[in-house]
């Protein structure tokens, strides 16, 4: 794009955010984040395509201004993370929704492959799982207790556990999508054929609805934002392989950024999935009725907070501005 049609495209926005600036005008910091966000991905296109022009310097400036505004702000510091979590956030995962859905069908389909493998080789749940575990889940159910692994420890060192065990996936998902995002892949796959398989060896046993009601209290979370840490290892190869109008490196960082919030994210939501592990998923002989309620509360949540939330933002951000033009 040549820099005369660039900046004829943005200079209307450049003057409102300037003008902001300069009067000090009341404007929320949520807003001023958004404003700051887009200023920034100005500078870094003109970064590439303009460098040493009057318009790279104008950004530049811009973007310093703004900086100063946002985080040496007291009043914004304060609810920083109130900001991010409710309005930053979720606004920003709007423009990730192909890749959450993407990050789903692929858990999705190595799940089934991990069914359909336990289905056909009998000796595969047991080359997954391992013997310990196997045997001590057969031992379970001669019991008349399938799911007994779940009261084995004490309610704060599962909580610990778990929470720690799944922040940890998160992270290598996250992580290891530098490897052109194969590296989730691997994640994925390691976890989504266990997770198949699993079932489908209760299901084996008849036992599919006693597992389900007491697994997905805490897997509704807990596999959920499995998937979305996904989304932020898929984020990272992304930026890599398709930079757009962005020199490789800039995209790569951007999509490092990107991704980090994707897993910050994920943080109170393990932290729920290892409470409801640790202190409510013991409880087996709780009634269908609040165990179904359970599940379903938390898929709501998850539904709303990553899916219909961030949609919901957008669209009203969108009508906003349309009135105010």
């Amino acid at each position: 794009m040549r820099e005369a049609v660039f900046v004829r495209q943005n200079k209307d926005k450049w003057e409102k955010f300037e003008s902001v600036m300069n009067n000090n005008a009341k404007i929320s910091p949520d807003e001023l984040s958004a404003l700051y966000i887009e200023i920034t991905d100005h500078l870094s296109y003109a970064k590439t395509f303009y460098p040493k022009s009057n318009t790279l310097t104008y950004l530049n400036q811009l973007s310093v201004k703004a900086h100063q505004k946002i985080y040496y702000s007291k009043k914004e510091s304060k609810n920083r993370i109130f900001t991010f979590f409710l309005y930053e956030f979720p606004k920003s995962f709007y423009k990730h929704q192909k890749v959450l859905l993407f990050s789903f069908l692929v858990f999705l389909l190595f799940s089934i492959i991990g069914a359909y493998s336990a289905a056909y080789e009998p000796a595969f749940v047991r080359s997954f799982l391992g013997d310990g575990y196997v045997n001590m889940t057969l031992e379970n159910i001669e019991n008349n207790d399938p799911m007994a692994v779940y009261k084995k420890a004490s309610e704060m060192d599962m909580f610990l556990g778990i929470t720690i065990n799944n922040t940890k996936v998160a992270l290598m998902a996250y992580v290891l999508g530098i490897f052109l995002g194969l590296g989730t892949l691997y994640v994925f796959m390691q976890n989504a054929i266990m997770l198949g398989s699993f079932q489908y060896f209760f299901y084996e046993k008849g036992l599919l609805w006693e597992s389900a009601r007491t697994i997905w209290i805490h897997g509704t979370i807990e596999i959920s934002v499995i998937i979305i840490a996904g989304v932020a290892g898929f984020i990272v190869g992304k930026s890599i392989l398709m930079p757009g109008t962005y020199s490789r490196l800039d995209s790569f960082v951007k999509g490092i950024k990107e991704g980090l919030k994707v897993v910050i994210s994920t943080v109170p939501f393990f932290i729920m999935a290892g409470f409801l592990e640790g202190f409510v998923t013991r409880h087996t002989e709780m009634p269908d009725a609040l165990a179904i309620f359970i599940i379903g509360l938390s898929l709501a949540l998850i539904l709303f907070y990553y899916v219909f939330y961030p949609i919901y933002l957008n669209k009203n951000h969108g009508k906003s501005t349309e009135h105010t033009v």
